[in-house]
């Protein structure tokens, strides 16, 4: 019972507690995203918690050094908006505005907050949103990616020679083969005269894009039939 009152205080013993905890809580985040291959992983989530954890237990100290003309929440309240930059770094914008990283950006926010926890001696609430943190990351992804498999877009780049037929051919799209969105561009094969189109179309289950393009390709007005390396979806 006193070993619990002085983890409470703010003693050299609890400093010492919250820190190894911020590490272990950390730490216990980034395994997951280490195993999933994302740019902050173990090191970086154990770092992150740490830092945030030390903010809190400086302005503790500073309280206690100098009394009521300090507040213990300063500086722990600039980990908040701090932590955006090292989130920008995770965060890639690929082809075609595809953006990832978000995830991994928001969870080395919310392992920020759980560090801040931790400096504070909020015990309860840095091993709960620890947990909840980890699940979200590890079993909700498995389930929205299961449900994307399921449910899933695929973009088809084509060329059609022209413009002469091009509305009946994107009428062929939508109605047949049940287009949701096409988009006008210019030819990538710089072909005078070919007209760009990029297409993206829904498939469920296991339907093969294969099966797809193959029918494409076998519509007169196709010249050139392939799938865009953006995923929908």
């Amino acid at each position: 019972m006193k070993g619990f009152m002085m983890l409470e205080e703010f003693n050299t013993v609890s400093v010492v507690a919250r820190i190894f905890l911020a590490m272990l809580l950390g730490g216990f985040i980034g395994i997951e995203r280490e195993k999933s291959h994302r740019p902050a992983g173990f090191r970086t989530h154990i770092l992150v918690c740490v830092g945030a954890c030390m903010t809190s237990l400086i302005g503790l100290f500073v309280w206690c050094e100098f009394g009521d003309v300090a507040d213990p929440a300063r500086i722990a309240a600039q980990v908040v908006s701090g932590i955006g930059f090292l989130g920008v770094g995770t965060i890639l914008v690929k082809e075609h505005d595809h953006i990832t990283g978000l995830t991994t950006a928001a969870g080395l926010w919310a392992t920020a907050a759980i560090g801040i926890a931790c400096g504070f001696g909020f015990y309860a609430g840095a091993a709960t949103g620890t947990v909840v943190v980890a699940l979200t990351s590890a079993i909700l992804f498995k389930l929205e990616a299961r449900g994307r498999k399921k449910n899933r877009r695929r973009t088809i780049y084509l060329e059609v020679a022209g413009t002469e037929g091009l509305n009946a051919y994107t009428d062929w799209l939508s109605a047949e083969l049940k287009a949701t969105k096409i988009q006008v561009m210019a030819p990538r094969t710089a072909t005078p005269g070919n007209v760009g189109l990029e297409v993206v179309f829904p498939f469920v289950g296991n339907e093969d894009v294969a099966v797809l393009l193959q029918k494409l390709r076998a519509n007169a007005g196709t010249v050139f039939a392939m799938e865009s390396q953006k995923r929908e979806g």
